[in-house]
């Protein structure tokens, strides 16, 4: 078997990364269509998989193991872990029972997946990183900003995937790569983290030499032109290590589905996914953190204050939304439309922790003239109020810049916009669907069908075939959701998703969250505990 696993991997190899994960999201969204077409309880479960998306969807091979891995190359004599002629020949497949084929290519997939993106690694480092006329271009700090610390990324692939290697070579049937995950995901991936923190910087950097050296952009543009690159953009192996540090989490989670409960190898699997989950965190923030910190030094230069002065910048606060709303004058006693005075314009910044209500003045500037902790912020929509008063909330400071209790009357330019005020200033407020952590039986589901990039700070970056609870929806197109398999909550056009329909499909997939996330939960029974004591 060893000896022809090489090879097996070449063959993978004929994938870039980009290749792979794009194909494999796209028919995991084929995979839940046509699980969210079935009817008949009887005709599918929620664990089965659908074929390749160059198949018919309408046909199923019943008789056909069940095929994971989402891995389709024609170029490739094999596909699948069933498919190795060593598989084949040795009559496991007649023995083991259906759940553990499912688990050794869900394990498989983890292996190949990291071999073409140690391919794609490889092409970012030698063809471009390496390029002789491309090194005479940069000085050797603009070098660093751009590729940072991509060979130790590199360096790391190589190991983890040699001892992944090791671990297929030791038997047919795979006994287990979460182990492998884990340990190189404690002692090894930290590179990771530094290199998604300076995301920021490569991409101002990137877009400064696309503009300010025309020899760069030259040299990039030819070299994006060669047969090797398939077509993909210089960019899109820029940002390899945070997409295959995001998916492999995701790949872990796929074996804990399919793991037997209580078993060693459900423990060991919850442990490296609680470590995969650690250091995305902490990629995340490291790329959050450097964008915050500007932001909020721009925002405080703007800022004057009427009232008595709130120092801004801290390290411990951001911002969450900003935007001009229209503010009702006068008593709600009082309410005559018939002139458009009644209503004035004013800016709100809110922060994570603070809300800050100001009036635009001349020269890009903003005056502040009352104040909150976001904790004693209430919220209360205007029921039936007529055309007039559409999109009106009442805002309720509990205590002011005064200490004092004050209310605002205030219109949004849409049903939206409104709704996207109002959970942003009081997050605890119930939405119209119950989140995730409430355990609800069934919850509206939503899967992304195209990628999504956040244009706001309150909005939510989607990839392709991400799962999400719709918390709450309005009638010009958004939709707030909670991601599941990493709890993060957003807006983002419904245009980007197809509601999942099937309420067996959507029981599944929060039992299977619910599964990936028992290590959190009884974390947070255990800080519930403690705090009651």
């Amino acid at each position: 078997f060893s000896c022809n696993l090489s090879d097996l991997l070449c063959s993978f190899l004929g994938l870039l990364y980009q290749e792979y994960r794009d194909k494999s999201t796209r028919e995991e969204i084929e995979t839940r269509r046509l699980q969210d077409s079935q009817t008949d309880p009887e005709e599918t479960s929620p664990s089965e998989e659908t074929p390749s998306e160059a198949e018919p969807t309408s046909t199923i091979e019943n008789k056909a193991p069940p095929q994971i891995n989402l891995l389709r190359n024609s170029n490739s004599r094999f596909n699948l872990w069933q498919d190795l002629p060593e598989v084949q020949s040795s009559g496991v497949l007649s023995i083991l029972q259906p759940d553990e084929i499912k688990l050794q290519e869900a394990m498989f997939e983890l292996v190949t997946s990291e071999a073409s993106y140690y391919k794609s690694l490889n092409l970012l480092v030698s063809h471009f990183m390496e390029n002789e006329r491309l090194k005479k271009i940069l000085h050797q700090s603009e070098a660093h900003i751009l590729f940072s610390n991509v060979l130790d990324v590199m360096a790391v692939s190589e190991r983890f995937l040699l001892d992944l290697e090791q671990r297929v070579e030791e038997n047919i049937v795979i006994s287990d790569v979460c182990d492998i995950v884990y340990q190189h995901t404690v002692n090894h991936f930290s590179v990771y983290i530094t290199y998604v923190s300076n995301q920021t910087y490569q991409e101002r950097a990137y877009k400064q030499l696309l503009q300010d050296k025309p020899a760069f952009r030259e040299v990039i543009s030819q070299l994006e032109l060669d047969p090797k690159c398939k077509g993909l953009s210089f960019s899109s192996f820029l940002i390899l290590p945070f997409q295959r540090i995001t998916r492999l989490k995701l790949l872990v989670q796929n074996i804990l589905k399919k793991v037997e409960e209580k078993s060693d190898r459900e423990s060991t699997a919850l442990d490296a996914h609680k470590e995969l989950e650690t250091v995305v965190k902490a990629c995340n923030e490291g790329v959050r953190k450097m964008s915050r910190t500007e932001q909020m030094i721009s925002i405080q230069k703007k800022l004057e204050f009427k009232i008595k002065s709130v120092p801004i910048i801290s390290h411990s606060r951001w911002l969450l939304k900003q935007g001009e709303l229209q503010q009702m004058n006068g008593p709600k006693t009082s309410r005559t439309l018939r002139t458009k005075k009644l209503f004035r314009d004013i800016y709100l910044f809110l922060f994570n922790d603070l809300l800050v209500i100001c009036r635009q003045i001349p020269g890009d500037k903003y005056q502040v003239f009352d104040s909150a902790p976001r904790g004693l912020l209430r919220v209360e929509e205007l029921e039936d109020q007529g055309q007039s008063l559409a999109n009106v909330f009442i805002l309720r400071l509990l205590e002011n810049a005064d200490d004092r209790e004050a209310s605002y009357m205030l219109k949004a330019s849409s049903q939206s916009e409104m709704k996207r005020w109002m959970i942003s200033l009081a997050p605890n407020r119930r939405t119209k669907f119950v989140s995730f952590t409430s355990r609800l039986v069934d919850c509206p589901q939503i899967q992304c069908v195209h990628p999504y990039v956040a244009q706001q700070p309150d909005e939510l970056s989607l990839e392709l075939a991400d799962v999400l609870n719709i918390l709450d929806k309005t009638d010009d197109g958004w939709i707030f959701g909670e991601r599941l398999h990493d709890q993060e909550r957003g807006w983002f056009p419904s245009s980007m998703g197809e509601e999942i329909l099937n309420p067996k499909i959507r029981a599944q997939n929060l039992k299977e969250c619910f599964r990936v996330h028992k290590s959190d939960d009884s974390q947070r029974r255990k800080l519930g505990s403690r705090n009651r004591q």
